[in-house]
């Protein structure tokens, strides 16, 4: 009897400890609260279906336009999106693809037609990604219930509409009070003040790791932290306006007219408008190839106009000693650079003459490879995995070992020691801070990964791997004599 009553207390102690242990779990997970884990989309379903853009189009035209072209409408055909989703279902799984499709495609992915990498076979409405009805279907957020009870890899409510007495009855939200015509039969419409608020962006613009729940990408915590979140400067404030209008938002901290949003989604992600362009060119589609070629001009634009350079030297006991670069965020909302940070390179580089025009030294320059010198100063981040280990691949950072970027309205400051120049009377300094949008070795391994029925050549005109194109963001010259001494 005495056994039986140990045993079972064993069973209740081992019961207990394993329900501890439950409780302890530092992300826990509601798989029927969130049925396509890893992606935390949600979708209130009933007959009323997404619409696709074209639909939209017909009395949305101008809108429309906006959108076409944008890098929201490319988010499902973006050829590294590709590349870095077939590498990671092959790594771990399409489980995890589930994740990646629903920010890139949510309707098509919540719908099951997303069962590959590749755009073969696939309809309009997934090709269409980040789509009118998309966005324009959320009902609200799931952010406070995630893992990691912050926004994060689509922590987002769809509800296209519902079951009417005489069927389905589709529903569209956006910030404006509705007239009493709005929708002109096709659609109801219902205000929305979550479509004027940060919030609407957050869940896709914070990707975390899908097991771990580190944020790979922070991108509105980061503005959350930041001081136009202060200023109730929202991200559609910046990114859903035209270039001047960003710059007077991101200047003054003064939201724009209701009559200055534009669907244009504008962000730095010139390549893929580029590819865009170039598509739409091979296609004679010259409309499209134009719109995508604006979207670029925009992109590179907010680049040039995001951050700031100062060169200051160091003297000690009346001898040049060093030179500091302060590197400012002066107009972007959260850090700079954001997004996959451990991809995308922001870096200075410096070339100093003396007074014959000889270069006496000189870092950051791009090598025949398209590779970085190894003693560049990067703004960008550094992924391991839960090995310890460098990782670039989302599925595999847990951790950074570095995280250099620079958050809203801050700073960072380089510095570069300077050595006994015999000769040297004076230096002539130019230092620029350049921008690519994916390190050369990631970006061909990840093009070189796309997966099959994807044609580089045929579709953007690719029979290499070209290298990536760098914009200089900003540019500064100093003549830096090598003494304070006056004769």
């Amino acid at each position: 009897m005495k056994r039986i009553i140990v045993y079972v207390l064993l069973i209740l102690c081992s019961t207990a400890a394993v329900s501890l242990a439950a409780s302890l779990d530092v992300f826990p997970v509601d798989h029927d609260f969130y049925p396509y884990y890893p992606s935390l989309f949600k979708w209130e379903k009933s007959s009323a279906l997404f619409t696709e853009p074209e639909t939209c189009a017909g009395c949305h035209e101008k809108q429309y336009a906006e959108w076409n072209g944008s890098v929201h409408s490319m988010a499902l055909r973006d050829p590294i999106y590709q590349g870095e989703l077939n590498k990671a279902v092959k790594a771990v799984g399409h489980e995890i693809g589930r994740q990646c499709e629903g920010c890139h495609s949510a309707a098509a992915m919540m719908g099951g037609e997303l069962k590959k990498p590749g755009l073969s076979g696939l309809s309009p409405m997934a090709l269409a990604g980040v789509s009118c009805d998309v966005c324009h279907s959320v009902s609200g957020t799931t952010h406070t219930r995630t893992p990691a009870r912050v926004p994060e890899n689509g922590s987002l409510v769809l509800n296209p509409g519902y079951d009417g007495k005489d069927g389905a009855q589709l529903v569209k939200r956006g910030p404006l009070k509705p007239s009493a015509d709005c929708g002109g039969g096709f659609h109801e419409c219902k205000e929305s003040p979550l479509h004027e608020q940060a919030d609407l962006c957050a869940g896709c613009h914070q990707v975390f790791h899908y097991e771990k729940h580190f944020p790979i990408e922070a991108t509105y915590n980061e503005w959350k932290e930041g001081p136009y979140a202060q200023k109730g400067i929202h991200c559609q404030d910046c990114h859903m306006v035209d270039t001047e209008t960003f710059l007077r938002s991101a200047d003054s901290f003064k939201k724009p007219e209701r009559s200055e949003y534009r669907h244009y989604f504008s962000g730095v992600n010139y390549l893929l408008t580029y590819l865009s362009a170039q598509s739409a060119t091979i296609a004679g589609d010259k409309e499209q190839a134009a719109r995508a070629m604006k979207q670029y001009d925009m992109a590179v634009k907010r680049l040039q106009s995001a951050a700031g350079l100062e060169i200051i030297p160091i003297y000690r006991d009346g001898q040049l000693q060093e030179l500091k670069v302060k590197v400012s965020n002066l107009r972007a909302g959260h850090n700079l650079p954001t997004s996959l940070s451990n991809i995308r390179q922001m870096w200075l580089e410096i070339t100093a003459k003396d007074q014959n025009g000889k270069v006496v030294m000189s870092s950051g320059t791009i090598g025949k490879d398209g590779s970085l010198t190894s003693e560049v100063r990067i703004f960008n981040s550094d992924g391991m995995g839960s090995d310890f280990h460098f990782s670039a691949h989302p599925w595999e950072i847990t951790a950074f070992s570095r995280h250099e970027t620079i958050p809203p309205r801050g700073f960072k400051e380089v510095y570069y020691g300077v050595g006994a120049l015999k000769g040297v009377k004076s230096l002539t300094v130019d230092v620029r801070l350049r921008y690519r949008s994916a390190d050369q070795k990631i970006a061909e391994a990840l093009l070189a990964a796309v997966p099959e029925g994807l044609d580089l050549a045929k579709e953007y005109g690719l029979t290499s791997i070209p290298p990536l194109p760098v914009v200089e963001m900003v540019s500064k010259q100093l003549k830096v004599p090598l003494t304070t001494h006056t004769k």
